[in-house]
């Protein structure tokens, strides 16, 4: 698809994150495959997707934008999504259209810092659009710079390297957050994607008015076990208030 068409696609869309690790109560062969059919029968814009296996499988199924994503030692290195040009091109080779990679005031393992690698990937993968999944406005102002075709504040609220737990941020977006990372990059070609926390359909139009290209939605959809623990959290504080 032509680039300018893919981004045109895009807009004012969902994609849907069909991701599933071993060890969680839904995992099993082929799940985030299902996702996906799933995500294009409901009228899914676009997907998000983990490592060159799974964007490979879904891509055979269905035919849909793919921004594919290549976690590599998470919960243990400070840059660890998509960390390096070799991941890039192996997200790229697999059939991801978009390639996301984590742009971050954090240090590779070769010294640089994760925001290089938007320029590398400019430079070796020329027809991939760029996903930079950032922490703050000021990520996503130096992603822009740099010449991320998106941003997205996918790491708001995670720790350093070795944690990466999920801050106490509460159940729905950081709408000042999105405001001003919109603010951060206007005036340039980079067009902001909000993600996370983006559990109603309400959020995600609220997030649109607000300047968002288009919207992810993960743990809403493709992970009932989240969306199951937010409503027993909710319920449990009223029973003990």
């Amino acid at each position: 698809m032509d680039r300018q068409k893919l981004i045109d696609e895009l807009k004012d869309g969902l994609i849907v994150s069909c991701q599933a690790v071993p060890g969680e109560p839904h995992y099993m062969p082929g799940i985030t495959t299902m996702y996906a059919e799933c995500a294009k029968w409901a009228g899914a814009k676009g997907l998000r997707v983990d490592s060159p296996e799974n964007i490979r499988a879904i891509k055979e199924k269905v035919d849909l934008p793919v921004i594919g994503i290549w976690k590599i030692d998470r919960n243990i290195k400070d840059v660890y999504l998509t960390p390096s040009l070799e991941a890039a091109r192996a997200v790229w080779e697999a059939g991801a259209e978009i390639i996301a990679v984590q742009a971050t005031n954090h240090y590779r393992d070769d010294g640089k810092l994760a925001y290089e690698t938007i320029r590398e990937v400019k430079e070796s993968i020329p027809d991939a659009l760029i996903f930079a999944d950032v922490a703050t406005a000021e990520d996503a102002r130096r992603a822009a710079s740099y010449g991320a075709d998106f941003v997205a504040p996918t790491l708001y609220g995670y720790t350093k390297a070795g944690h990466f737990d999920k801050l106490e941020i509460g159940d729905t977006p950081d709408f000042h957050l999105l405001r001003d990372i919109v603010d951060a990059v206007k005036g340039t070609d980079t067009l902001v994607i909000m993600e996370g926390k983006v559990s109603t359909p309400e959020i995600a139009v609220q997030c649109l008015y607000m300047g968002a290209h288009g919207v992810v939605v993960g743990n809403a959809i493709t992970r009932p076990h989240i969306t199951a623990k937010r409503f027993a959290r909710t319920l449990n504080r009223f029973h003990e208030s």
